[in-house]
C-alpha cells in the first residue's frame, strides 16, 4: 500500500521518461520539441505534487488552522509554463528556418547535408 501513496511520483517518472525518450530517439525536430514539452510537464507535475500538504489549507490565517500548503511551487510553475511556451515557440521558429534552409526537419538528413 505504500507504493500507492507515491502514485504521483510514479506518474512523474513515467511521463519524464516518455519525454526523454522522444527527445533522444526521434529524428524529427517537431517530435523532439513535443518530447521536450512532455518532459517539462513532468517536472511541473513533480513541483506541484511537492507543494501539497496532507490536511493543509490555503495560507490564509484563520482561527483553528495550523497546517498550510505552500503556494510557492504553484507560483513557480506558472512562471515556468510561460517560459516553456516561449521556448517552444522559439524552437518552432528555428525549425521553420531550418526547413527553409535544408528542406527537411529530419535530423539525419540535415546532418547529411552538412557533411557535403
Amino acid at each position: 500500500m505504500k507504493l500507492l501513496g507515491l502514485v504521483y511520483y510514479w506518474a512523474f517518472a513515467i511521463v519524464l521518461m516518455i519525454g526523454f525518450y522522444a527527445v533522444i530517439a526521434k529524428p524529427n525536430l517537431i517530435k523532439k520539441l513535443i518530447g521536450l514539452s512532455i518532459f517539462q510537464a513532468a517536472v511541473f507535475l513533480l513541483y506541484i505534487t511537492m507543494g501539497k500538504v496532507d490536511g493543509g489549507t490555503a495560507p490564509i490565517f484563520q482561527d483553528g488552522v495550523s497546517v498550510y500548503s505552500n503556494p510557492l511551487p504553484q507560483v513557480l510553475i506558472l512562471t515556468a509554463i510561460v517560459v516553456g511556451i516561449s521556448t517552444t515557440a522559439l524552437g518552432l521558429g528555428i525549425v521553420v528556418r531550418i526547413k527553409e534552409e535544408y528542406g527537411s526537419i529530419e535530423e539525419h538528413e540535415i546532418q547529411e547535408q552538412d557533411r557535403q
